[in-house]
């Protein structure tokens, strides 16, 4: 059923350009055709005029007779591409119906061979200056903006198409089983000694002093509320409140002592722990066995999923709200870094000339890969093509410079007539 449909809906493929551009064709072909055709009548009336005539005569009637010959031999021929002359079944006729799919493999063939070559591609890119091109127009803050408004417009659609349950199946289908494969001491154990490394968790320490000293000023009620219900109950009521007040003032003035002194001992003693659990996590198999236990007590647990769609949710809802603010601070930093990459883009023609080569390389690329597949298409399209309907529209596109042809024949006819009938003359 399906090969059956095939020629029907390639012949309708075939029918589907512009009506207006088509007539406009079609008037242009029936013009070139009638004045070959007018070209042909006149010689024949000429030829007929001057018939048996002899001297000046004599010449005309031999360019107007070969002038018919020309003519009626190109209108064979022109015709003989399309269709049957007169109908009749001539061999060798109505090449583009019968031979559509043989002229399809042709012009794959000529289009890979001549045009899809690595040095014609590369050498086409380079020369089209894409990377000079495409910074001349961003450095335009106008440009520079509309591509910003389009890109967080596409953003925008973007994240509003991921939906949570796509959130769910990547975490539940490919990070989790991928976590649960993976060990996870090496991983904290190679961070963790980077960080100390690095003094980067002195950050982290000194953000969380400085909250929980925040805390413990502005909460003494708290406090005492969550150490007295751990008195003994046997204590007095009073020496409680005065014990939780005691303890309460002087883990103030602690936590205030580490916060400002950057060599506190307590800071020391928590750089060590985290030296010594770092190296356990690399090097301990007790510790790398309770990591293990934890990550998949963690990994099971049902919030996890739940988890990561409110966090995709806040951040989507994040990036969303900063993409739709045209006068927002992510829309102006990403018009001033475009307009930066474009002024850069401008003036540094190493860049240009690196990122033309990449360019090369991609357009190189895809055609060693897809190549085939690109030229293929050519074949493909034309084997679904009617052979008739074919035949009309690519006379209809190509048939007015053809009758060129015609034309031309009529005119170098009779002037070759004309200098036969000289020679013969001349020898006679």
């Amino acid at each position: 059923m399906t090969d059956q449909l095939t020629p029907s809906m390639g012949a309708i493929d075939m029918v589907t350009p512009d009506p207006e551009a088509d007539e406009q064709r079609r008037r242009g072909l029936r013009r070139m055709r009638t004045l070959a055709v007018s070209l042909l009548v006149f010689a024949a009336i000429v030829y007929l005029a001057t018939l048996g005539q002899d001297g000046f005569w004599g010449f005309v009637n031999a360019g107007a007779e070969a002038s018919m010959v020309g003519a009626i031999a190109d209108w064979f021929a022109v015709t003989a591409l399309f269709k049957h002359p007169l109908g009749l079944p001539i061999p060798h006729t109505a090449l583009v119906p019968k031979r559509k799919d043989d002229l399809g493999r042709g012009l794959e063939e000529f289009v890979g061979e001549n045009f899809l070559q690595e040095g014609i591609i590369r050498d086409r890119v380079v020369a089209a200056t894409i990377s000079q091109r495409i910074g001349d127009w961003l450095v335009v803050p106008d440009n520079a903006r509309r591509v910003v408004d389009e890109v967080a417009e596409i953003a925008g659609i973007a994240l509003g198409k991921v939906r949570d349950e796509h959130i769910s199946d990547l975490v539940e289908m490919a990070l989790v089983p991928r976590f649960r494969e993976e060990p996870i001491s090496p991983i904290l154990g190679s961070l963790l000694t980077e960080a100390l490394r690095d003094d980067l968790h002195r950050g982290v320490v000194d953000l969380a002093l400085e909250e929980l000293h925040r805390w413990l000023v502005h909460n003494p009620e708290t406090f005492t509320e969550v150490l007295s219900e751990r008195a003994p109950w046997w204590a007095p009521p009073r020496l409680n409140e005065a014990v939780t007040s005691r303890i309460h003032v002087e883990a103030v003035r602690w936590l205030a002592d580490i916060r400002e002194d950057p060599n506190h001992h307590a800071r020391a003693a928590l750089d060590s722990m985290l030296s010594q659990l770092a190296h356990d996590l690399l090097f301990d198999e007790a510790t790398q066995a309770r990591a293990e236990k934890f990550k998949l007590r963690v990994l099971e647990h049902p919030q996890v999923v739940a988890t990561s769609i409110s966090l995709w949710q806040a951040l989507r809802n994040a990036l969303v709200s900063s993409l739709n603010d045209p006068t927002g601070p992510v829309r102006q930093r990403l018009v001033t870094e475009t307009t930066a990459f474009a002024e850069r883009l401008t003036a540094d023609a190493d860049l240009r000339r690196r990122l033309d080569g990449l360019a090369a390389d991609a357009a190189v690329f895809i055609v060693q890969r897809y190549g085939a597949e690109l030229t293929t298409v050519i074949t493909h399209t034309i084997e679904r093509w009617d052979g008739k309907e074919a035949a009309r529209r690519i006379e209809l596109h190509v048939g007015r410079d053809l009758q060129f042809i015609r034309i031309n024949g009529t005119i170098v006819g009779g002037l070759v007539g004309l200098l036969i009938h000289t020679v013969s003359v001349l020898v006679h």
